[in-house]
């Protein structure tokens, strides 16, 4: 071919031709980029403001391996149809060289133009383009439908001779772990405070957390006798830093109703203050039992449903292990909740060096949640209970252990319970 006639017809309509492909390609190639990576929760909010571009994507997004399977076949296409025209070109200009400057040329237009730059846009601006970019997609998948189809049956089967399936192959990340995720993310990004992220963590939490990990101990439950007389009673009230009290009969396990400070005032208002015709069994409210396997998002649900405040947790042999309130599920959420009644007791004590010495009934989570460790909460709820299950005893005071990347020391046993333990993180 003569040099003049490189500007012929020809050249130019192949040219142009090559050049509205690589739109195209551009074009597939951020369009992929905005639809896979655009915010399914941000689509979601728009599509429910009646946003018809906003529901579009959420319909291509849906279902994602059609999407995919389109943009690609389409991108396929442009690409070597692109790159033929311009080999066939360059042929025609060059001769045999041509081949090699054509690959060159088009790899370098391929990579930069429908590429990087698209895709580097698509990812500066996701919901923007894929808003944009809906309706074409739409209709490149209509268009493709078939074939898609043809190409997916083609891979499933393919992949099933060598043993694999994914016909049932759903979402791997659950919605909980993907926020949780996303929560993550954005803490190590500066964008949530640590308080924050324990927060929302809590609040996710809610369905595998059960009540024993947050209830009050029998132990340290303050109960009444019922039969006790009305100024031990009103006494006990008056000391007490808790609104509500359980109540037993003859043994502490036989728990019978629940007394409400306000309820006693009431009382006592009533009877113009004459201690004998106050009966506390009069006052007292119904106990209302609940198993200890119970999740927190449970009986919160449960609580509401009832209009309570306050339950008594059991076992499955029916015994008591102790009690939850409405407070202790939303302070596993938002933390420690003090008011001017409640006893200042510092179960947790923190040195400079690193160290930490706890009360052995602290729990696990929360000295996670306190200094961002990692020590396992499955197989107990305190750090006592965590430091016997790994011991395998009842270790003595002055006994040591390492496990899970922290050293463990016994500072302080009463009799059978370890009630101190001095904590340090093994640097590695």
């Amino acid at each position: 071919m003569d040099t003049a006639d490189i500007f012929n017809t020809e050249f130019w309509v192949t040219s142009g031709i090559i050049f509205l492909l690589l739109l195209l390609s551009g074009l597939f190639s951020g369009s992929e980029t905005a639809l896979t990576a655009a915010s399914k929760a941000r689509i979601h909010h728009m599509a429910k403001q009646n946003n018809k571009r906003a529901k579009r994507v959420s319909r291509l997004i849906d279902d994602r391996e059609r999407l995919i399977g389109a943009i690609l076949l389409g991108n396929n296409l442009v690409n070597i149809l692109a790159s033929a025209l311009a080999t066939s070109l360059f042929l025609s200009i060059m001769g045999d060289e041509g081949v090699y400057i054509a690959t060159a040329v088009m790899t370098a237009l391929v990579l930069i133009f429908a590429e990087v730059l698209p895709k580097s846009y698509a990812i500066a601006n996701t919901e923007k383009m894929a808003l944009a970019v809906s309706r074409v997609i739409a209709f490149v998948v209509f268009i493709f439908a078939p074939i898609v189809s043809l190409v997916q049956k083609i891979v499933r089967v393919t992949l099933r001779v060598f043993g694999v399936d994914i016909s049932s192959i759903d979402n791997a990340l659950s919605a909980q772990e993907e926020i949780r995720g996303a929560i993550d993310l954005h803490r190590h990004e500066g964008g949530i405070v640590k308080e924050d992220q324990h927060m929302l963590g809590s609040i996710l939490d809610l369905e595998e957390v059960t009540i024993e990990d947050v209830m009050l101990h029998r132990k340290s439950m303050q109960m009444l006798d019922v039969n006790a007389s009305t100024d031990e009673i009103i006494a006990a009230v008056v000391r007490s830093p808790y609104t509500r009290l359980p109540l037993f009969e003859n043994d502490p396990e036989n728990i019978v109703g629940v007394l409400h400070a306000k309820d006693v005032l009431r009382a006592l208002r009533r009877t113009g203050g004459q201690m004998h015709r106050f009966h506390v069994k009069r006052i007292m409210t119904k106990p209302w039992f609940v198993p200890e396997t119970t999740s927190l998002k449970e009986q919160l649900n449960a609580f509401l449903e009832r209009k309570s405040h306050f339950a008594l947790v059991v076992d499955e042999y029916g015994d008591i292990q102790g009690l939850v309130t409405l407070e202790d599920i939303l302070e596993e959420i938002v933390g420690d909740i003090a008011d001017e009644h409640d006893f200042d007791v510092a179960g947790v004590k923190s040195f400079n060096d690193g160290t930490v010495v706890a009360e052995g009934s602290v729990t696990i989570r929360d000295l996670n949640r306190m200094f961002d460790w990692d020590l396992p909460d499955e197989h107990a709820t305190t750090i006592a209970g965590l430091l016997i299950f790994e011991a395998e005893t009842i270790p003595i005071v002055g006994s040591r252990f390492t496990f899970h990347g922290f050293r463990l020391e016994v500072t302080a046993r009463n009799k059978n319970q370890i009630t101190g333990v001095k904590i340090r993180k093994v640097k590695t």
